[in-house]
């Protein structure tokens, strides 16, 4: 652990652990090393031997710092206030959110009411627009990756994926396999160049879940998964949907659409009548804090 890290913040109780590292609560020790209204933070610390020589491996460990640092404060990001690096670990100090994340939620409560699930999805949209206004497409959305801070607000975490490519007018240009089967867009899986909009079908699966408790394309392994999700055969099984309006199904047909030139942008969800019937007040407030 680097002297400047101790020097900064007291090192807590360990509250996760992950792949590559673990993460702490921390304190800080000096006022300029938080926010004035964080007395406690979160530390990544992100061990380099646990990093094999995969480029990918790689490359994930070394773009979270650089894609955070990019984006400028946004209520709903998880944001990186200070890092460290020495010649064993990366050391991130973020935000601590310690609430149940969105896959904890669902999993104890299974499907939520839609009033609730708009306020997420509002919320996690929000992001997601800021997001790629600056270029950055986070290829990771899944509920795992969705917190919550103290004050019940949503925070977009792990920018581990997360690629820039650019902002302004909708881009296409990356590839490779990135993210979580249940999540990944069809381009994705199959090899296509993407753009942004593989967020919005990540963020759509996750508006299902909300809605269903489970995914909408599954299967018994990774390669059926990978067939579903291709097939993209979007069903609303009545005992689960019988209850769900009309206009929630028509957004997740937009979000979930195989065709990417007529598949929703980040703002088009916004701006959807489901979305703004249930989310039209909270969505006002967000975009006056950000």
């Amino acid at each position: 652990m680097t002297e400047a890290l101790k020097r900064d913040y007291r090192i807590c109780e360990e509250i996760g652990r992950g792949r590559f590292g673990v993460v702490c609560r921390c304190e800080p020790l000096r006022p300029s090393a938080a926010p004035s209204s964080a007395s406690s933070l979160a530390v990544k610390s992100i061990d380099k031997s646990a990093v094999s020589g995969d480029d990918l491996d790689a490359h994930c460990l070394l773009m979270e710092p650089k894609v955070l640092s990019l984006l400028s404060p946004h209520p709903n990001l998880l944001r990186m206030h200070n890092a460290y690096e020495d010649s064993s670990h990366l050391h991130l100090v973020l935000d601590l959110c310690d609430s149940p994340d969105l896959h904890r939620t669902v999993a104890s409560a299974g499907p939520l009411p839609e009033p609730e699930a708009a306020r997420i999805l509002s919320q996690l949209m929000r992001a997601v627009a800021h997001c790629h206004r600056h270029g950055v497409v986070h290829r990771d959305i899944k509920p795992d990756n969705i917190l919550f801070d103290s004050r019940g607000r949503l925070r977009l975490a792990d920018f581990g994926s997360a690629e820039v490519i650019g902002g302004g007018e909708p881009a296409a240009g990356l590839r490779g396999v990135v993210g979580t089967p249940y999540y990944v867009a069809p381009e994705v899986v199959e090899g296509r160049e993407y753009g942004e909009k593989v967020d919005v079908w990540s963020a759509g699966v996750v508006l299902y879940v909300m809605l269903a408790g489970f995914p909408p394309f599954y299967g018994e392994s990774a390669p059926e998964i990978f067939g579903a999700v291709v097939r993209a055969n979007l069903r609303f099984p009545p005992r689960v949907f019988r209850s769900v309006l009309a206009t929630a199904k028509d957004l997740l047909r937009k979000m979930l659409c195989r065709d990417v030139s007529r598949r929703f942008s980040a703002d088009q969800v916004l701006r959807h009548p489901w979305l703004t019937s249930f989310g039209g007040a909270e969505a006002t407030e967000l975009q006056t804090i950000a």
